[in-house]
């Protein structure tokens, strides 16, 4: 069970992963050892499941970012099994889901360009034998970034 310093401890990582023992403990009204050792409790229970740092697609030259809904024609465990290896064989697909409603499966993408898309979808996604049909839009400005989960 999650106390409520446990809360603030993961409100505050969220924020900032790269708070150190102290900076916690200062944040949290604890020792720097309590604090470090709250942290480790949560790693090693799942609540933190890693760190990451925040890369700008803009400056690594990743001008199109989009979201490709995948339409199955035939459904089972197979084909299922066999459309998770290649989507996770592709660096431009940064996310994926399965998902209830028409599409199969939402797709989060970062390409170079328009081309670097269209290969994407037409040399990749659509020739997988599963596969029916794809629908992508492609972002035009994102008004909010990826947010910390509701604590």
């Amino acid at each position: 069970m999650l106390d409520p310093i446990d809360i603030k401890l993961l409100a505050a990582l969220q924020r900032n992963a790269q708070l150190t023992a102290q900076e916690l403990g200062e944040h949290l009204n604890l020792s720097p050892s309590q604090a470090g050792r709250r942290r480790q409790r949560l790693e090693a229970d799942g609540y933190i499941q890693g760190y990451t740092a925040r890369l700008d697609p803009q400056r690594l030259g990743l001008a199109v970012q989009g979201f490709v809904q995948v339409h199955l024609g035939s459904h089972g465990p197979e084909q299922s099994a066999s459309f998770s290896r290649l989507v996770s064989t592709q660096a431009e697909i940064t996310s994926a889901w399965t998902m209830t409603g028409d599409a199969d499966y939402l797709l989060r993408v970062f390409c170079e360009d328009l081309p670097g898309l269209n290969r994407l979808l037409h040399e990749v996604l659509l020739p997988h034998p599963a596969v029916a049909r794809v629908q992508s839009q492609i972002v035009m400005d994102q008004i909010k970034r990826d947010a910390p989960l509701p604590m």
